[in-house]
């Protein structure tokens, strides 16, 4: 339904660390069309492993008969930098080298990431978003593009994500790194280099998505005599191979490492100061019972930016629940968006 596109930025592209990308290429997707009026941009931010194609991770919110449909609206999603799917990452030819870069890649940050972002609007001559929304990883994006400022964001929607990555985040990331780097065939240049440690460490991820809960409805054994070969141990091996199978090792480790670097104090007076910049209408989203994410986090943000609504859902997934209840997702957003429009069209009458 959709369409795959590539942007190549023919300027090198400074990092915030000051390294720089020559050739920087950004996959994109795009769904439907924009209207005359160019008011009727949705800009959706994708997670850590996913891709620019949203109507296929984010089904249920995106698609023909959801909220965000491409007959209503114009979609963009872009694959962000170093992610494998398209734009340009750790196994991308270093065109000085002329070969991959493998762990010569510089590192890079939330922060740039959304800089790609802004080259990617310019490039489509888009001056203003209608919906800019993302979760977790996708929602750090989003927020940080909306304090550049350089872009109208007319609402913002943030899902299970935070202001600055904590500790305990840096510190389930880092335990991932160690286990990728325990395989040492990730020194060794290969594009199937660390694939045995990542996919130990997708297992590692997978708990901090999860729940105690979700694990009981779904991987609880069914009889009482068993010695091993346990669901849940099935489990964790069949989602560490199957990311192995659409992923690699490089990427995800310049991906954590961008997560950890996640702080929008950086380069302003404080976090506080970097959140009261948002100037658009702002819908923030937390899961009761995220474990990594906790909504302390969604609550900070709430707090902390001027014209925004909070508000709560429980999922027995926890984190993930940003990916699978679809239908409570669409509800609140959908109020919220309706309410943001029935109050534009009194503002309107009124200054008529």
């Amino acid at each position: 339904m959709g369409t795959d596109h590539i942007f190549t930025h023919n300027k090198v592209f400074k990092l915030e660390n000051g390294k720089k990308i020559k050739n920087l290429e950004i996959a994109y997707h795009t769904y439907g069309k924009l209207n005359e009026n160019k008011d009727n941009v949705i800009w959706a931010c994708h997670a850590l492993t996913a891709n620019a194609d949203v109507l296929d991770w984010w089904e249920g919110l995106f698609g023909k008969k959801s909220l965000f449909n491409p007959e209503e609206h114009f979609i963009v999603c872009a694959n962000i930098i170093g992610s494998n799917y398209g734009s340009t990452q750790p196994l991308s030819v270093n065109p000085t080298t002329g070969l991959p870069y493998y762990l010569s890649f510089p590192e890079f940050t939330i922060k740039d990431i959304a800089q790609t972002h802004q080259l990617l609007a310019e490039h489509l001559k888009i001056k203003s978003v209608k919906v800019l929304i993302g979760g977790s990883l996708g929602g750090q994006q989003a927020l940080e593009w909306s304090i550049l400022n350089k872009i109208e964001i007319e609402n913002l929607v943030l899902i299970a994500t935070n202001a600055v990555h904590s500790p305990w985040g840096i510190a389930l990331n880092e335990s991932q790194r160690l286990a990728i780097s325990t395989d040492r065939t990730f020194y060794a240049n290969s594009p199937t280099g660390g694939l045995k440690g990542l996919k130990t460490a997708r297992s590692i991820a997978l708990l901090s998505y999860r729940t105690y809960q979700a694990y009981n409805e779904t991987q609880l054994e069914s009889v009482n005599d068993k010695l091993t070969n346990f669901r849940a141990s099935s489990y964790q091996n069949y989602q560490g191979e199957k990311l192995c199978k659409r992923f690699n090792a490089y990427s995800y480790w310049y991906l954590t490492k961008a997560m950890d670097s996640h702080n929008v104090g950086r380069g302003k007076k404080s976090i506080v100061d970097a959140l009261a910049l948002i100037k658009s209408k702002t819908l923030v989203i937390g899961i009761e019972n995220d474990f990594l994410f906790p909504i302390e986090e969604q609550k900070f943000l709430a707090k902390h930016i001027q014209d925004s609504q909070f508000h709560a859902i429980n999922c027995a997934y926890g984190h993930d629940g940003f990916l699978i209840e679809t239908d409570t997702l669409t509800n609140i957003i959908g109020s919220f968006l309706k309410e943001n429009t029935n109050n534009k069209i009194v503002k309107l009458q009124i200054t008529a």
